[in-house]
């Protein structure tokens, strides 16, 4: 459900911004279409042309908003609240150390921590240089 609702916001988002474009600017320099007036013939001409493409505008506004409003519902519905303190494991006696709960990133490097040895290992001394040669 979620798929199209998203597919459907950006159809309607795409409509949104041809709508947006076709309407004349203030200044005219924008406007698609060519001059003030197409004729008596013309389809959408003058008023009506402005009418329409601001209808069409406040309607997929209205839409755009709408399906923003419902992604962001679903969306806070699909995922579960996680807080930092539902991850924490409680003890039972202060101070005595805790199992750990997960296998997350900091269990592994416990874990490879008490494996390893309790000092560092000390490089050996380099052997000393062999003697030059002679020609």
């Amino acid at each position: 459900m979620e798929t199209v609702l998203i597919v459907i916001h950006l159809l309607i988002v795409l409509a949104l911004a041809i709508v947006v474009l076709l309407q004349r600017s203030e200044g005219g320099g924008l406007g698609i279409g060519g001059g003030g007036g197409a004729g008596p013939g013309g389809l959408m001409t003058g008023r009506g042309q402005a009418n329409a493409l601001t209808r069409a505008t406040t309607v997929l506004g209205a839409a755009f908003f709408t399906t923003s409003l419902i992604l962001a519902v679903v969306a806070s519905r699909s995922s579960a609240p996680r807080s930092i303190i539902d991850g924490v494991a409680p003890t039972s006696v202060p101070g005595a150390p805790s199992a750990p709960t997960s296998g997350g990133v900091l269990d592994q490097l416990n874990q490879l921590q008490r494996g390893a040895p309790a000092t560092p290992a000390v490089p050996s001394a380099p052997a000393e240089p062999a003697p030059p040669r002679s020609n």
